[in-house]
């Protein structure tokens, strides 16, 4: 283990938390935030749930490729499909508050089982959608400092974290989508 490698690695650390801490707590506020309410005439962007649907669906299928690629030995591609699954999760979380901040939220309109089931696999989402954030942050920082050997272990991890919530959240708009106005 090279310690000029893990030394580099410690620099982004401090990013890492800061990060891990905000995004959560930035989206939780901005979640809460209707503009229209706050006196801003904007129209509600009922159109973006199938769009940043289609995002977490890219991103599982983008997650899949990338390990193709690195199992097939295509650091390169590998690599370059990464950073494309952080820029469309990026672009998810940006569509997602927009959503949020212009509409009004959705229930769930079923009874019975498939409400248990809807909700189970939304909490399941947004636990993870959590979680997952700093060991994404981690696994990259590892990348670009070329600590590969922990870069493979916590990806591990990472990936089946990413690709449920990526997964989950087509399932929840799914199930949810016949219930918006």
């Amino acid at each position: 283990m090279n310690t000029e490698n893990i030394q580099n690695e410690k620099k982004y650390n401090k990013w890492i938390i800061v990060l891990s801490i905000i995004i959560p707590v930035a989206v939780a506020a901005l979640f809460g935030v209707n503009l229209k309410k706050l006196g801003f005439d904007v129209q509600p962007l009922t159109f973006l749930p199938p769009i940043y649907a289609t995002v977490n669906g890219l991103t599982a299928v983008v997650l899949l490729i990338a390990v193709w690629a690195i199992k097939n030995k295509n650091r390169k591609l590998h690599e370059g499909l990464m950073k494309f699954a952080i820029t469309l999760s990026v672009c998810f979380l940006l569509m997602y508050l927009a959503y949020h901040m212009t509409s009004d939220s959705t229930k769930f309109g079923a009874e019975g089982a498939i409400k248990y089931v809807y909700y189970f696999i939304l909490i399941t989402h947004i636990i993870l959608s959590i979680t997952v954030i700093p060991f994404v942050l981690i696994t990259y920082v590892r990348a670009i400092t070329n600590n590969i050997e922990r870069h493979k272990k916590i990806a591990k991890i990472t990936f089946p974290l990413w690709l449920y919530v990526a997964i989950t959240g087509v399932v929840v708009f799914l199930m949810i989508s016949p219930y918006y106005v």
